[in-house]
């Protein structure tokens, strides 16, 4: 059986809903609840990557997640995934220093977004996410529109998703205040489909919530993952 790596705790709560869905998604694969798929986690600091980002310490960042995959392939991972979106602003530089198989959630979201026929999509996430372009590259690259709010709201959902999501935070009119975000940026953009760019917005935006097409990179990304075992 092939071994995952997964570089997780960026943050701990969405480093949960991998492990859970890794293992309900390959259980319902081969129809069996016996069976368990094994895996490796390395849990990092997620505000480690928040300071080498502000502080535009990129190569610090890579050196920083890339010896969280050596670790993962020393022990034998035959396949690592880093279960956040943010980090993946260095995505390219981490798969040059192992030597196994890296799975990219922006080029699985990508995929989806294409397997769906999505041509205007709405991208939430960290204000890292929204406000750099390598999440955006590839959906450009395939002549797909992407939009995000402005500035000043990219900034509140930031803030939230640290202070309250990333900490297992679940508030009511956090809730209220995302959904309009969405409402009012599919109205204004004419979306199709909105991506929530950060593994802990599931918590918070669900299906029942918006009739957008909703791309939920956690289970995007672990169905990638169950691709790798077979």
């Amino acid at each position: 059986m092939k071994h995952a790596g997964i570089i997780g705790g960026l943050g701990p709560e969405s480093t949960v809903d991998y492990y859970q869905s890794f293992i309900k998604k390959y259980q319902e694969k081969v129809n069996s609840k016996q069976k368990l798929p094994e895996l490796f986690i390395n849990s990092i600091n997620m505000y480690n990557i928040f300071r080498f980002i502000s502080e535009g310490k990129l190569d610090a960042l890579v050196n920083y997640v890339g010896e969280a995959a050596q670790k993962l392939e020393s022990i034998g991972a035959d396949f690592i995934i880093i279960s956040a979106n943010t980090p993946h602003i260095v995505f390219d530089q981490v798969r040059e220093k192992v030597g196994v198989p890296m799975i990219s959630i922006v080029e699985a979201t990508y995929e989806k977004a294409e397997e769906l026929g999505l041509k205007r999509l709405g991208l939430l996430g960290t204000k890292f996410t929204m406000e750099n372009d390598f999440f955006k590259k590839p959906f450009i690259t395939g002549k797909k529109d992407i939009f995000v709010p402005d500035e000043d709201v990219q900034q509140y959902l930031h803030q939230k998703i640290v202070d309250e999501l990333e900490n297992g935070i679940v508030d009511p009119q956090t809730k209220q205040d995302f959904l309009k975000i969405v409402h009012d940026m599919a109205e204004k953009e004419n979306l199709d489909g909105l991506i929530l760019g950060c593994t802990e917005l599931p918590m918070i935006i669900n299906e029942d919530d918006t009739d957008l097409a909703l791309l939920n990179t956690t289970e995007i990304h672990v169905d990638k993952m169950i691709e790798q075992l077979f």
